[in-house]
């Protein structure tokens, strides 16, 4: 391309290029490059021009060049398909007519913050140093499937989808030389398959449509912090598989839809504290076959949604009973620690909303979490707690003898309560008999009667004092004695029945 063929805006960019030299064309820097469309010849650059710069632009000998471009509108397509850019692209709050293609390019840095474009296609595009879209504004899909940046992908305070406060953008978007109409059928933001190799950081991001992470690989963080994804009825953020180095943040991040992280490995933290996770009649969070360091969801808003987190493997969950919405499924969850300290009593109710029903794994989990975190008694609640909840599903005559073992020992997690049973027997026999004395049966021959240990005989059938075959009771202490005799067997056996179920947990 000859100068001579330049406006005085293109040229003013030509001529700073080899010196990798800035051309600012704002007016004022709080310019908004949503109204770019009314900008003038004089801020208006062909992107043929700046295809022309990067792919065979001029050189001054002892510099760098680079194009570095603000406040302009870029008409027409900025097509680096397959190209290979050895300088660095810096086109901030400008404002495109057509979405850039950069399907398979290489270039050495990217930067298009606080721009505004109907849409981005840069799959398999591959970044030597950090791909920047701070603050942008896209009305149509971004497409950055298969990407590879060595450095870190802002996208912090972007606005991807269709939002209301941008009018120009959605008819940009619409003109003859934007997107077709099935632009925005596809995910507001692809991500599949993308090697970062450092950060995505993402806080404040507005997404109307999906976010896609899936297979995703991030050898640093994923902030989401603040950020707000919107597909109702839909996957607002699709990352199964996704693989992070370190942590996934996302405080106070509102989602509208449901958030999908099946199959993720997040070693560190998995940090959704104060978030809104809303997909009212399906799932809101799904977190199966999860590997993670720790799940936070501290003083996060009650979930909307059933949450699943079957066979996933978290080190601490720290999850608040309040949070948790009426539908979970939690079979095959695993986890060694759990916060906030709570009584067994606050926790159960959770395993009651299991959808496949009663559990056995989930009690043993919880069971497992309070023994680590030393405390016996709460874990002999949950166990308690697994029994009563398995005998609802047994026949009648099996729940009656399940409810025989509550009321006497607790299932053998009550031993005192046996103790408290003898003792009440006890007392009643020995004053019924102290009362009224069963007659000896040999006159000659028996011992002097006890009431206490004749008592005794008649309740414990491993005893023997002599008392109760020397003295035969008659009339209603007769029946009295039936009683004793009947009960001391019942509570022997369930006695025995919950030492051998202590002994087998330990």
């Amino acid at each position: 391309m000859e100068i001579a063929d330049l406006t005085p805006a293109e040229r003013r960019v030509w001529e700073a290029f080899p010196l990798g030299e800035g051309v600012d064309m704002r007016e004022s820097a709080d310019d908004d490059p949503a109204a770019g469309g009314s900008w003038g010849p004089e801020r208006t650059v062909r992107a043929e021009v700046l295809r022309a710069l990067l792919v065979d632009g001029p050189s001054r000998g002892g510099e760098i060049a680079g194009l570095k471009l603000a406040g302009a509108r870029i008409i027409g397509q900025l097509d680096l398909r397959y190209g290979s850019v050895q300088h660095p692209i810096r086109l901030r709050s400008c404002h495109f007519t057509r979405g850039p293609m950069l399907y398979g390019a290489e270039l050495r840095a990217l930067v298009l913050s606080d721009s505004v474009l109907p849409d981005l296609t840069a799959g398999a595009l591959r970044v030597d140093g950090v791909l920047r879209m701070s603050g942008c504004r896209i009305a149509g899909p971004v497409r950055l499937a298969g990407a590879q940046v060595a450095g870190a992908i802002f996208l912090d305070g972007a606005r991807l989808g269709v939002f209301p406060d941008a009018p120009d953008v959605s008819a940009a978007s619409h003109a003859p030389d934007a997107a077709g109409p099935g632009a925005l059928q596809a995910p507001a933001l692809e991500l599949n398959h993308v090697v970062v190799g450092n950060d995505i950081a993402a806080a404040g991001l507005v997404c109307h449509g999906q976010v896609r992470l899936n297979g995703a690989t991030v050898t640093g963080e994923v902030h989401l912090d603040d950020a707000l994804l919107h597909h109702p009825g839909h996957t607002a953020l699709h990352a199964e598989t996704l693989s992070v180095g370190t942590d996934l943040r996302a405080m106070r991040l509102r989602a509208h839809g449901r958030v999908n992280l099946s199959g993720a490995r997040i070693p560190r933290h998995l940090n959704l504290a104060y978030a809104r996770l809303s997909n009212p009649g399906g799932p809101a969070l799904r977190a199966s076959s999860c590997v993670i360091g720790e799940l936070w969801l501290r003083e996060a808003a009650p979930i909307e949604g059933a949450v699943n987190l079957r066979g996933s493997q978290v080190d601490l969950l720290h999850i608040a009973p309040e949070t948790w919405p009426g539908r979970v499924r939690i079979d095959g969850l695993s986890y060694r620690r759990l916060t906030p300290d709570l009584p067994a009593e606050q926790r159960l109710t959770l395993l009651e909303r299991e959808e496949s029903g009663y559990l056995p794994y989930a009690y043993e989990e919880l069971t497992a979490a309070y023994r680590t975190a030393g405390d016996d008694a709460a874990a002999r609640t949950v166990q308690l707690a697994k029994l009563r909840r398995h005998r609802r599903t047994l026949p009648r005559y099996a729940r009656a003898w399940g409810h025989l073992q509550d009321l006497t020992v607790g299932y053998g997690f009550r031993p005192m309560r046996a103790a408290g049973w003898l003792l009440t027997l006890l007392l009643t026999g020995a004053l019924a008999f102290a009362l009224n004395h069963p007659r000896p049966l040999k006159a000659d021959e028996a011992p002097d009667f006890n009431p206490v240990f004749y008592t005794v005989d008649l309740l414990l059938p491993i005893t023997d004092f002599g008392q109760q075959s020397a003295f035969a009771p008659q009339g209603w202490s007769q029946w009295l004695s039936y009683i004793l005799i009947v009960t001391g067997w019942i509570l022997a056996t369930t006695i025995a029945a919950g030492i051998t179920r202590s002994l087998s947990r330990q």
